[in-house]
């Protein structure tokens, strides 16, 4: 198959451009676009066929649900069966924007979107260009992340490239995507309301909209095994994973930075290649050749922004093992931390 690279200025949408891409989503086809979060793998979900198409394209288990993209509020009340008088809160707070909502689906959405489920993730997005698409389209997008999966999502239109080229119709080139994690899902479903996956939108500020919100408990599990069957991406399987093996240093500064240093020393020792994920204010404590600054702990929004390349630029290389230092899981760092995780496969040293 050949893959067509469309560019498109996020300040000047090409309406020509974003009316073609549309027409091969009504088509049946694949469109990789970019979002707020990551860029986005989008078919028609109300399409079977495409749809199926997504989880060949990214070799992603069928038992992983998808994320129905749509362009306003309204587009939800044809898929849903009832919105919440919460959901309503949130979807008025926070779309367009990083939020997915979880809520019992009408029967005109496909089971393959839903992985079996009563239930489908919706959400809004507030990127120029998929909010465009998803108008022009005139139809509910299910997108995951237009990477393969198991990998780091993509947050640049290079990444889709690399990843996905030969196996879809369309990639929309849009530059960076700003917020560089996922989407926070949540089910509405119960009550209290349960974060299902951290993403752009924090647990703090949902709770100052609606009160109490619950997590869930599977977020704190140092295993992949024994997880419930999903409700929503990035439950279930190991994810964001690079080539090289990922360790987390958890603890205070002071001893992460040392135990980073003493790590590095006997891994050299042995002649294995390693690299750091370090922050701002500790990128000069170790070699300058090994280390990657994510960010500032001060303004961990840059350090979401940064990690999926990161770790996509340490594949680039002959890179072994990569030490990632922890962060503070408060606000956004929750979903940081749920990334880095993940890319470990929990594999943890506190220290």
């Amino acid at each position: 198959m050949k893959t067509e690279v469309l560019k498109i200025d996020i300040h000047n949408v090409d309406t020509a451009k974003i009316t073609y891409a549309a027409q091969v989503l009504k088509e049946g086809g694949l469109v990789a676009f970019p979002t707020e979060t990551v860029y986005g793998l989008g078919a028609n979900a109300l399409n079977e066929a495409a749809v199926l198409r997504i989880f060949e394209a990214k070799g992603r288990p069928s038992d992983n649900p998808l994320i129905v993209h749509v362009a306003d509020k309204q587009s939800v009340e044809k898929l849903v069966l009832r919105i919440p008088d919460k959901a309503v809160k949130l979807m008025d707070m926070f779309w367009p924007g990083p939020l997915t909502l979880v809520m019992d689906k009408q029967p005109i959405v496909p089971e393959i979107i839903t992985a079996g489920l009563n239930t489908v993730a919706v959400r809004v997005p507030s990127h120029p260009i998929a909010l465009a698409l998803i108008k022009a389209a005139k139809l509910p997008v299910a997108a995951p992340s237009a990477n393969v999966s198991g990998k780091p999502s993509p947050t640049d239109a290079r990444h889709v490239i690399n990843d996905l080229n030969g196996k879809v119709d369309v990639i929309i080139e849009g530059g960076l995507s700003n917020i560089g994690v996922e989407s926070t899902v949540v089910d509405m479903v119960i009550e209290p309301p349960m974060l299902l996956r951290p993403g752009g939108i924090t647990l703090e500020q949902m709770e100052a909209v609606i009160g109490s919100v619950q997590v869930d408990p599977t977020l704190a599990h140092n295993s992949l095994d024994g997880i419930i069957i999903p409700k929503s991406p990035g439950m279930k399987y190991k994810h964001y994973a690079p080539k090289a093996n990922v360790i987390i240093i958890e603890g205070e500064v002071i001893n992460i930075t040392s135990k980073i240093n003493q790590l590095v020393k006997e891994y050299e020792d042995r002649n294995i290649k390693v690299g750091i994920l370090a922050t701002e204010e500790t990128k000069n404590l170790y070699p300058e050749k090994l280390t990657v600054s994510l960010g500032s702990r001060l303004s961990p929004e840059t350090i979401a922004a940064n990690l999926f390349k990161a770790l996509r630029d340490f594949d680039k290389t002959d890179t072994h093992t990569i030490f990632a230092e922890a962060i503070d899981s408060s606000g956004i760092g929750l979903a940081i931390m749920n990334r880095m995780n993940k890319a470990a496969g929990y594999n943890i040293i506190k220290v």
